[in-house]
């Protein structure tokens, strides 16, 4: 399935980006400023030895079956509205986590108890809201080198859609059959369980200052 990402000239989308390409994925990636996005497109192309598209919002999407939301949750509502006809129809990755900087390893829980919860009511039946990717360092995604080891979980009350970011989550840095390295996509269940994926983010960020990490991630035993 086709890939756009919003907000792909960030640190997260440029990795996401280049990983999915080089793992056969058609991805595109958009910007409110579309030569800003194209620039990006092209020097990511380079990187991934294979073509990514980049251009506004809207004409990123267009084709894409599958489209991850990657902006600051400050201007998370704001995004949704202004895309919300373009989005019918596709399968929504919101990979956002409500921060409030400077107190960024604190839980804070928004209004709607989750930045995807909160988009699913905004998008009704616009579109399928899946969250997932909340806990993959983008350091380690800027490090095109580095093997992501870290398991990743996926809520979406919708199966299908939710079997299809499993497979996208996998692709994202393939299980190495040497050293078992990889990302894992995991069924983590209702979109409501989305409130434990956001609320642990920032414990991963108070991880990395206490331990002095690079980018903790989270891998699940027994299973």
């Amino acid at each position: 399935m086709k890939v756009a990402i919003i907000g792909g000239t960030g640190k997260e989308g440029r990795g996401m980006a280049v990983r999915w390409a080089r793992a056969g994925r058609d991805v595109s990636i958009g910007s409110r400023d579309a030569g800003r996005a194209q620039s990006v497109a092209a020097e990511l192309s380079a990187l991934a030895g294979r073509a990514i598209q980049g251009g506004d919002n809207r004409s990123a999407i267009e084709h894409a079956d599958i489209v991850v939301l990657s902006v600051p949750y400050a201007g998370h509502r704001e995004t949704l509205l202004s895309l919300k006809e373009d989005l019918r129809g596709k399968i929504l990755v919101d990979i956002t986590v409500p921060l409030r900087p400077p107190e960024v390893r604190k839980v804070s829980l928004p209004e709607g108890k989750a930045a995807a919860l909160e988009a699913q009511a905004l998008l009704g039946d616009v579109a399928k809201v899946v969250a997932a990717f909340h806990h993959v360092s983008a350091v380690h995604l800027a490090d095109l080198e580095h093997p992501i080891d870290c398991d990743v979980l996926v809520c979406s009350d919708d199966t299908a859609a939710r079997e299809h970011v499993i497979a996208l989550a996998t692709d994202l840095c393939p299980p190495s059959q040497a050293t078992g390295l990889g990302t894992r996509g995991l069924d983590a269940g209702a979109l409501a369980n989305a409130v434990a994926l956001e609320s642990l983010t920032p414990v991963l960020l108070q991880l990395n200052k206490r331990y002095k990490s690079a980018g903790a991630g989270i891998r699940f035993t027994g299973l």
